[in-house]
C-alpha cells in the first residue's frame, strides 16, 4: 500500500516527487514513454530561473530526475496501462505490476501536435518549434513562420513580432479561425505577413542541420513553392496526454484534467499538476509550480485521513 503514486514525469512530475520525498512520504513514480516530457525535445532553456547561462532541457530533466531520486522517489521507467479511481484504495497497472495507494498525482503532460513530417521531426529543437514563449529569443532579427489559424497562431505571431524580422502565418483556408479580435491584431502587426491556402510541404535544412526554409503546397492547385525562413513555429494545437483517464475523471471539451480548489480533480485524492491541467500557459516554471501545489495539497489530505 502506497501512500501516493505520480503517473507522468516532467517539471510537475519531478517536483511534485522531490517534495513529497522530502516529507517521507517515499513517493512511486511511472515516467512514463517520454521520462521528463516535452522538454526532452528541446535545445536550450533560458527563461527557467536559477541558470544565468542557460541549461538544455534535457539536462534540466535528468537534474530533476537525480534530486527526486536523492530524497527517496522510487522510479519507474515505464507507463501505466490502466487506473480505477472508482474504489479505494486507488488502483493503478504497469505491465503485471498492480500498485495500491491512497492518492495519485497525474502529472502526465500534453502533446504538440507536430505536422507530421520527417524533416519536422529531425531539425526539432534546430529552428522547429511549438512554443514561441520559449523559443523566440533566438530568432532575433530572423525571418520566421508560424502554421496555424487560430487563436494560438495569432498570440504566437504576435509574440515573434518582439523578435523577428518577419513572421509569415501559413493558413490552409483563405480564413483564419482566430477570434476576430486577435485577427485584427495580427493583421495592424507591419511584421506579419499571410499566406492563404498553403501547407507545409516540407522543412528544409535537414543536411545542414538546421532550418533554411520550407516547401509549401498550395492547397486549390497543387502547386509547390520554397520560402527560405530561419524557423517555423507549428501552432496548431496541443493535445492533454488523458487519455487513461477517461471515464475515471472529468475532463473538460479540449480532454484536459479539470481541476478546482488548486490540483484537486473530480475524485478526492486525486489530484493533478502541469500541462495535463494547464491549456493556458504550458511553461516549465508553471508546471513546476503546480507540482509542487499538488505535492502539499496531497500531503494535507493524507494528513487528514491520519495516513
Amino acid at each position: 500500500m502506497r501512500h501516493v503514486i505520480i503517473i507522468g514525469a516532467g517539471p510537475a512530475g519531478y517536483t511534485a516527487a522531490i517534495y513529497l520525498a522530502r516529507a517521507g512520504l517515499s513517493p512511486l513514480m511511472f515516467e512514463g514513454d517520454q521520462p521528463g516530457g516535452q522538454l526532452t525535445t528541446t535545445t536550450d532553456v533560458e527563461n527557467f530561473p536559477g541558470f544565468p547561462e542557460g541549461v538544455t532541457g534535457p539536462d534540466l530533466m535528468e537534474a530533476m530526475r537525480k534530486q527526486a531520486l536523492r530524497f527517496g522517489t522510487e522510479i519507474v521507467s515505464a507507463r501505466v496501462d490502466s487506473v480505477d479511481f472508482l474504489e479505494r484504495p486507488f488502483t493503478v497497472k504497469s505491465g503485471d505490476r498492480t500498485e495500491k495507494c491512497s492518492t495519485v498525482i497525474i502529472a502526465t503532460g500534453a502533446t504538440a501536435k507536430r505536422l507530421g513530417l520527417e524533416s519536422e521531426r529531425r531539425l526539432y529543437g534546430r529552428g522547429v518549434s511549438a512554443c514561441a514563449t520559449c523559443d523566440g529569443f533566438f530568432f532575433r532579427g530572423k525571418d520566421v513562420a508560424v502554421v496555424g489559424g487560430g487563436d494560438t497562431a495569432m498570440e504566437e505571431a504576435v509574440f515573434l513580432t518582439r523578435f523577428a524580422n518577419s513572421v509569415t502565418v501559413i493558413h490552409r483556408r483563405d480564413a483564419l479561425r482566430a477570434s476576430k479580435a486577435m485577427e485584427a491584431k495580427a493583421k495592424a502587426n507591419p511584421k506579419i505577413r499571410f499566406r492563404w491556402n498553403a501547407t507545409v510541404d516540407e522543412v528544409l535544412g535537414v543536411e545542414t542541420g538546421k532550418v533554411t526554409g520550407i516547401r509549401l503546397k498550395d492547397t486549390k492547385t497543387g502547386e509547390l513553392s520554397e520560402m527560405k525562413l530561419d524557423g517555423v513555429f507549428a501552432a496548431i494545437g496541443h493535445e492533454p496526454n488523458t487519455a487513461l483517464f477517461r471515464g475515471q475523471l472529468t475532463l473538460d471539451h479540449q480532454g484536459y484534467v479539470v481541476t478546482h480548489q488548486h490540483t484537486e480533480t473530480s475524485v478526492t485524492g486525486v489530484f493533478a499538476c502541469g500541462d495535463v491541467q494547464d491549456a493556458r500557459y504550458r511553461q516549465a516554471v508553471t508546471a513546476a509550480g503546480t507540482g509542487c501545489m499538488a505535492a502539499l495539497d496531497a500531503q494535507r489530505y493524507l494528513a487528514e485521513q491520519g495516513s
